[in-house]
């Protein structure tokens, strides 16, 4: 079960990433394809898989639909994605007017 304040890194290339908010939807957590790993463990290597290289922005946060939500902490080449779902660019919320 991971939970909040879990960091992750991708097997397959410099993603890291922390949880905000945990789900049990993010026991399925990949990144470039293949699973995301604990910080201290040992990368497997590869390649990303094709179709999800879109990359990812460092310091942005991205969501899934069950409201899981991780923080990019070093970005890299692999689309993140619970199980074959990729996770979406967390919109910035407007601020107030000021008028």
């Amino acid at each position: 079960m991971i939970k909040n304040g879990t960091r992750l890194k991708s097997q397959v290339c410099d993603t890291q990433i922390i949880v905000v908010r945990a789900d049990d939807s993010l026991d399925d957590l990949r990144c470039g394809g293949q699973s995301m790993v604990a910080m201290d463990a040992e990368k497997s290597g590869g390649e990303p898989d094709p179709a999800f290289c879109d990359g990812n922005a460092m310091g942005k946060r991205y969501v899934g639909d069950s409201g899981a939500e991780v923080l990019v902490t070093k970005a890299g080449v692999g689309t993140l994605s619970i199980g074959s779902t990729a996770l979406t660019l967390k919109e910035a919320k407007p601020l107030p007017a000021s008028d």
